[in-house]
């Protein structure tokens, strides 16, 4: 008996070896009938089986075993079992582990009944592992697609929350400070407050950014006239105070208006300097540069110290990478999410604009941002 034509007419006691299997899946499985724990898996045998009996040339079964199957215009059986699967508990492994046995049980109960010569008995059982592969892929995908979009929701509502008690925080701090009747220590208590939960604040903005990003809104921005200049000065003001020991030097030529969102490219600025500051030499200067070029406003800052490995150069822009591949996981009061230099970007792309790093032992490490003064 063909493999196709054995899982239609067995459809029953694959379904409860599935199920069976499925049952020994704890916690997650814990409290499912049969009708759960059976999850999409007829839908899936079925198609399993149309695939079985569909012709395949040469040049599809390669390119199938590349993972370069037809895609399916709805959702597939295979992707809803794996959501469903993931808002059950089930991890992914245990989800693969379900295929596994799937594979497993299906040949077992079919050998005894094949009768096939070699030729159409391996015929069957490759195709039959190419679709099931084929299913494993696509439950794969959907599943690591539901965890991403729990876990941007999570972030998304979790960063909205912590707005408001920071909010309060913020406001008692700045209360206390402009009493100006309290003694030196309850002054000194009272600004670090200030100043930790405005680096709470921007950690959580940051958060939020990265979390419309990911959710596929991007970071949206407003256009209004305005002088570039004087965001970035007020910028480098504000870095200056918040890092004495550091030298930072403001290089213009004249104003530069334009059309851009003031708050956005402030955040720009403040993290490009920021960056600048944090892995910049001690001692060394700082340079941060404005300039126009065409209808182009160009914004460099330059550090000096330790040049950027040129196999992170084509990922620093990505979160979290930079720490991940060096290792250099940093704690403290100057520690981050390692999203500074993302959110950067994603604004200038928003703003149609482009950012780019050049970093070398003479010379330094220079960001070098471009964006229209005029929206395009």
């Amino acid at each position: 008996m063909r493999l196709a034509d054995f899982i239609v007419d067995n459809i029953e006691p694959i379904l409860q070896a599935w199920e069976d299997f499925a049952r020994t899946i704890t916690p997650a499985s814990i409290g499912m009938d049969s009708v759960a724990l059976r999850d999409h898996a007829e839908q899936m045998l079925r198609t399993i089986a149309v695939d079985l009996r569909t012709k395949q040339t040469p040049e599809e079964q390669i390119a199938k075993s590349l993972g370069d199957a037809p895609a399916a215009e709805a959702e597939t059986a295979a992707e809803t079992h794996a959501v469903i699967r993931q808002s059950s508990g089930f991890t992914v492994e245990q989800m693969v582990s379900e295929y596994r046995a799937l594979r497993t049980s299906v040949l077992m109960l079919w050998m005894p009944h094949a009768q096939l010569d070699q030729a159409q008995a391996m015929s069957d059982v490759i195709r039959f592992n190419e679709a099931v592969d084929q299913a494993l892929a696509e439950s794969v995908v959907s599943y690591s697609a539901a965890v991403d979009a729990a876990r941007n929701l999570f972030l998304g509502i979790l960063g909205h929350d912590l707005r408001s008690p920071l909010g309060a925080i913020l406001l008692g701090s700045e209360v206390l400070l402009r009493a100006g009747d309290l003694p030196a220590k309850a002054t000194k208590i009272s600004s670090r407050i200030y100043t930790s939960v405005k680096r709470a604040n921007k950690i959580v903005g940051d958060l939020l950014d990265f979390t419309r990003t990911q959710l596929g809104a991007g970071i949206p921005v407003q256009r209004f006239k305005g002088d570039l200049v004087a965001a970035c000065e007020g910028m480098v003001e504000e870095a200056r105070a918040y890092h004495p020991e550091s030298t930072i030097n403001f290089e213009t030529r004249g104003a530069l208006e334009g059309l851009f969102d003031p708050s956005r490219m402030e955040q720009v600025f403040s993290n490009l300097i920021g960056n600048a500051v944090q892995h910049g030499a001690a001692g060394a200067p700082i340079t941060v540069s404005l300039s126009c070029e065409g209808d182009e406003a160009v914004i460099a800052i330059n550090n000096q110290g330790k040049p950027i490995e040129k196999d992170a150069i084509d990922s620093i822009f990505n979160p979290l990478v930079r720490q991940l591949r060096s290792g250099d996981m940093q704690y403290g009061p100057t520690a981050g999410l390692g999203l500074g230099l993302y959110i950067a970007s994603a604004i200038v792309s928003a703003h149609q604009g482009t950012i780019e790093v050049h970093s070398k032992v003479r010379g330094g490490t220079t960001f070098t941002v471009r964006i229209p003064l005029h929206s395009k």
